[in-house]
This record gives structure tokens, C-alpha cells and sequence, in this order.
């Protein structure tokens, strides 16, 4: 099997975007994709490059005060009958379908041509960029290559803003929720149903962690001037072995999308408090998955000049994507991308065209503008 074409990054970004659509790279399969984003960033001949499995890492290095980091997966979630890409109007819009058009290959093509512009010999950009393209992104945290690169060459993501070109419909989103998930585990008695008086059904001692789930009041917190939403909710129940058994155990998942003031252990110690009573009556908590938020940062210097290039007012990430990583060092970090959020995952997917020149334009803008900061984590 052959892989992709030869990426050709002076074309435009709609051209280029379609090539890494065209380009499949479901999770785990991203190798001939990051072959062929690392062979044309070494060819640009102005940037140092390096390869990290299959996450490919490149980056300036002209010793301004600056550094952004750019950061894109290139992974999507499986094909869903909706490759090769197509274009097509709609209600007056042209869109580009296609798995991965809106998340996140809108994104990496905007990066892409941003290296093409600034990792030639000679190009002068008023801030050094690192460029970071990985895989692994949407299946589980243990196989992220954003979190590889962070242990085994964690340099190169320092910098004094970190951009991350997730879709957000071409506004600057800060942050980012944390999230957990909890299984709640109701005990009860096993019988035969035809005599279920000898035993304790627990799928209807579980209707006291669902009404509380019903009736919960879901927090709002304004940081930064943006506002985050929080939100538990079951995701998932099961318990009963057969048709005619009375269930001895039902187990509840819950998510809890918490604001980033809140860390992970006072996080989960909300959650105990809100399932105090269920608990006292003999349901057992356990934790399964956890990943801390990220605050948006957004009065640091590097962020504001960003925001103000963008030139529309910033909102607040309501889910939780690879900012954290970059917050956990320390380095303020936000979302901005072409694609549109809701779009994300669907059979349907697409991106608006008219959103990815705006994107690249005001990225060159603020890459090329010298707001005279000074100093740099780089």
C-alpha cells in the first residue's frame, strides 16, 4: 500500500487541507502521514526537525525574545464512509467534507503553511515558532503523542504561548475543563424474581444517585472574563445477570466537566460530597479516569497580543483538550483553530472554507507584529 502524495505546502491551505484529508490517518495509522509531513518540513531547509514515533517536531530557532508553540494531532477518529473529501455548497457556503476536516486537519494545514512562510532560509518572524504535529490524539491518554513528546523531549514544547489548533470556529478559546469519571457501585441481594421480596434489587437502590444526578445544579465560574460551565452526568449504567434474577449490584459511570479553578482531588472530592448520602448507604466510589483543566491565561502578554490579533472576543473551552498539558508546565496555552467544534466526529464532518484563510492570515499577523516583549521561557 502506497502512502500519501508528496505534500505540497506552497499551495493554498484549502488545497493542502484536502491533501491531508485525502490522507487517511485514523488512530494509530498516522505513520505515512507523518512521513510526509516530516519530509516536507525538512525540505523547507529553515527549520530543525525531529521525529518522536509519530509525531514530527520542528521549529525556528533565530533567537527572538518570543517562542509560540503550534500543536496539532493528526489523527482522526475512524472512517465513517466519508472519505475521499468533497466539496459542496450549502445554503451559499462552500464546505469541505470529510473525516477530519474540521478536527483537526483544517488546523494542521494552517500550520503547515505557516512553516512553509517562516522554516525557509531567511524568513523573519518577530517570534520563533515551534511546530509540533502528533498522534494518538482521540483514543486514550496513555498512547498520546503530545504526552511522549512531554516526557522524552519536553524542551521542545516550552515557549510563552502555546496555541492549539483545535477547532473552535475561528475563535480564541482559553483553557480548558478538567474531567473525571467515577463507577458507582450499588450493592444488593440476588434472588429469583418471581420471589423478589427474599431479595434487594440494585438497579432500584441506584434511582437515589440518579435523581441526584437529575436535580444537580450545575456551577458556573467567570475566569478571566470567561465562563465555564461545569457538569455531572451518568454516561452509563449496567447491572442484572439474567431475565428472571433480581440484580445483587448496579454500577453508575459518571463524568464530572469541571472548571479549571478547581484541581483534580478537589475535583473528585466535590464529587464524593455530592453522592455523600449514597455512599453512607453503602455504594462504593471508585475513580477511573482523571485529567486536570487548564486556565485560560489570557493576561499573560503573549496570549493578550494573540487574542488581539485574532480580533474577536475569546470564549471559554467547554471540554478538555491537550492545553492542559502545556498549562501543567507552567506555560499559558489556548484553542484556536478553523474548524467548527460541533462538527467534529460526525458522518458529516466538514469544514466552512471561508474560515481557513482568516485563520492563517491572523496567525501570520501575529507571528510578523513585534509588540516588544521581552523575555521568554524558550
Amino acid at each position: 500500500m502506497t502512502g500519501p502524495a508528496p505534500l505540497d505546502l506552497t499551495a493554498d491551505v484549502l488545497a493542502l487541507t484536502r491533501a491531508l484529508v485525502d490522507a487517511p490517518s485514523v488512530s494509530g495509522s498516522e505513520g505515512p502521514l507523518a512521513d510526509a509531513v516530516e519530509v516536507a518540513l525538512r525540505g523547507l531547509g529553515g527549520l530543525e526537525v525531529e521525529r518522536i514515533g509519530d509525531s514530527v517536531l520542528a521549529r525556528t530557532n533565530l533567537d527572538r525574545d518570543t517562542r509560540i508553540v503550534l500543536a496539532g494531532h493528526l489523527d482522526t477518529v475512524p472512517i465513517a464512509g466519508n472519505l475521499p473529501s468533497r466539496l459542496e455548497t450549502v445554503d451559499g457556503e462552500q464546505r469541505l467534507y470529510g473525516c477530519g476536516t474540521s478536527d483537526m486537519k483544517a488546523g494542521d494545514a494552517v500550520m503547515l503553511r505557516l512553516a512553509a512562510r517562516f522554516g525557509v532560509p531567511g524568513a523573519q518572524p518577530a517570534r520563533d515558532v515551534t511546530f509540533v504535529f502528533y498522534d494518538n490524539e482521540e483514543v486514550e491518554a496513555v498512547r498520546n503523542g503530545l504526552g511522549r513528546v512531554a516526557r522524552e523531549r519536553r524542551g521542545w514544547l516550552y515557549g510563552d504561548l502555546a496555541i492549539l489548533m483545535e477547532p473552535t470556529d475561528g475563535a480564541v478559546e482559553g483553557g480548558c475543563q478538567g474531567t473525571l469519571r467515577v463507577v458507582l457501585t450499588v450493592p444488593g441481594k440476588r434472588a429469583h424474581s418471581a420471589r423478589s421480596w427474599l431479595g434487594v434489587n440494585a438497579v432500584h437502590g441506584a434511582a437515589g444517585i440518579l435523581a441526584t444526578l437529575a436535580a444537580y445544579p450545575a456551577r458556573e465560574v467567570e475566569i478571566d472574563g470567561l465562563t465555564y460551565r461545569e457538569g455531572l452526568n451518568a454516561v452509563g449504567i449496567e447491572g442484572g445477570v439474567a431475565g428472571n434474577v433480581v440484580p445483587d449490584e448496579c454500577r453508575v459511570t459518571v463524568n464530572f466537566r469541571f472548571a479549571p479553578d478547581r484541581d483534580e482531588d478537589q475535583a473528585l472530592a466535590h464529587v464524593r460530597e455530592v453522592f455523600a448520602d449514597a455512599l453512607a448507604a453503602g455504594a462504593a466510589l471508585e475513580l477511573t479516569d482523571s485529567s486536570g483543566g487548564a486556565l485560560p491565561g489570557l493576561s499573560e502578554p503573549a496570549a493578550a497580543a494573540f487574542v488581539a490579533a485574532v480580533g474577536q472576543p475569546p470564549r471559554a473551552k467547554l471540554g478538555w483538550t491537550d492545553v492542559a498539558r502545556f498549562a501543567a508546565f507552567g506555560i499559558p496555552a489556548v484553542n484556536y483553530g478553523p474548524g467548527d467544534p460541533n462538527q467534529a466526529h460526525q458522518a458529516a464532518e466538514h469544514v466552512v472554507v471561508d474560515r481557513l484563510q482568516p485563520a492563517e492570515d491572523a496567525l501570520v499577523a501575529y507571528l510578523t507584529e513585534n509588540d516588544g516583549e521581552t523575555g521568554s521561557n524558550a
